[in-house]
């Protein structure tokens, strides 16, 4: 197994600089959600341990959290090509052939993003029409998935312009040099 490489060129028109800003801004946010949530579970442990009282709901709040954290992050890997790849397949194919599985397999990927994105939307419409709520804290359970969004729907464009910058590449170009890169 391998992960996708980074090298590469990028053309203009790619949108490149955009997206991976965007990117980064995201896993920023990803990564401050979870040094949060780090430091909430430390002090609830610390409270849990030495005081006999944790912080209550802190369970809840990292489960919550996690998922947004995974959404955060997802456009930053998908953007670096960082998914892991099986060359099984792929390790003796013309570049051509492995551009093509490349396209292929980028768009599945951006098909069920697509997918995840339209359902978690669903469920946070559904979620705030019902006013459900956590148990322990009563937090509006729409929350989390609503901030999910921007970085599935990231993902997506993503997956859009990588597909397209693949199958768009010369036919003599390797699948390396045809991707989006940072």
């Amino acid at each position: 197994m391998t992960t996708g490489s980074d090298t590469g060129t990028r053309r203009p028109e790619d949108g490149g600089r955009l997206l991976r800003r965007l990117c980064d801004f995201n896993a920023a946010i990803g990564g401050l959600v979870l040094v949060a949530m780090a430091g909430m579970t430390t002090v609830s442990v610390v409270g849990r341990a030495f005081f006999a009282h944790p912080i209550l709901g802190d369970v809840e709040l990292v489960q919550l959290g996690s998922a947004v954290v995974v959404a955060c992050f997802l456009p930053y890997t998908q953007f670096r090509r960082g998914n892991l790849i099986v060359d099984f397949f792929t390790t003796n194919a013309s570049a051509g052939a492995q551009r093509r599985m490349d396209a292929f397999g980028t768009l599945l990927y951006t098909l069920v993003m697509a997918l995840v994105l339209w359902r978690v939307g669903a469920g946070a419409l559904a979620m705030h029409a019902s006013q459900e709520s956590s148990m322990l804290m009563s937090l509006p359970l729409w929350w989390p998935y609503a901030l999910m969004l921007p970085g599935l729907a990231l993902c997506v464009l993503i997956g859009l312009q990588q597909t397209l910058g693949l199958l768009r590449a010369p036919a003599g170009e390797t699948a390396q040099t045809a991707e989006v890169t940072p």
